[in-house]
């Protein structure tokens, strides 16, 4: 599909040189070409004022403020917040470790790097958490099914060998350290 562009130049035109603009409607005569035009228009040339209203679209409704969900467990929230919004997420409750540092990132602004990246932290060390659970109640994870170790070899198989060398070396020198370590404490 090949589109046509407009020439919007005018005889004696220089190259490169912006388009005329009708002075009685303000708009370039390929107005519908620029996306977002006229969004910084007064207000009574924007486009979009028909669709904009006031008062606010939906009056009347039904309710006032919306009922507060019951608090059960530790809710995190912002600190640029006075309390605790009415509806709020509690799929996962802060615990362990991650839980701690879930509730120190949240000492900080969101606008601080801190907060974002505690909160990265937490995640990583949630997952080991959830092995090292996993493994206490006797259930053995399946990490390489788990994180995808399928998909990749189907759709990444450069990577997918990437990381089996890898890890085949790290295991290899880690035991090679072991077998050197017993060696030498043996003499």
């Amino acid at each position: 599909m090949d589109a046509k562009l407009v020439d919007t130049t005018r005889p004696g035109q220089r190259t490169g040189q912006a388009p005329d603009i009708d002075t009685t409607t303000r708009k370039p005569p390929n107005a519908a070409d620029i996306p977002g035009w006229g969004s910084d228009m007064a207000r009574e040339n924007r486009p979009a004022v028909p669709m904009e209203r006031r008062p606010a679209r939906l009056p009347g409704l039904h309710w006032h403020d919306v009922e507060p969900q019951e608090i059960h467990q530790e809710v995190f929230h912002s600190v640029e917040r006075p309390g605790i919004t009415p509806v709020f997420g509690t799929s996962a409750p802060p615990t362990g470790i991650s839980g701690r540092m879930r509730k120190l990132a949240f000492a900080w602004s969101e606008n601080d790097l801190r907060h974002w990246l505690m909160l990265l932290a937490a995640d990583r060390v949630n997952t080991v958490e959830g092995i090292v659970s996993d493994l206490a109640s006797g259930h053995v994870p399946r990490l390489y099914a788990e994180t995808g170790g399928r998909a990749e070899l189907k759709h990444n198989p450069k990577a997918a060998a990437a990381k089996a060398a890898t890890l085949v070396a790290v295991v290899g020198l880690a035991w090679w350290m072991t077998r050197s370590r017993r060696g030498a404490a043996r003499r």
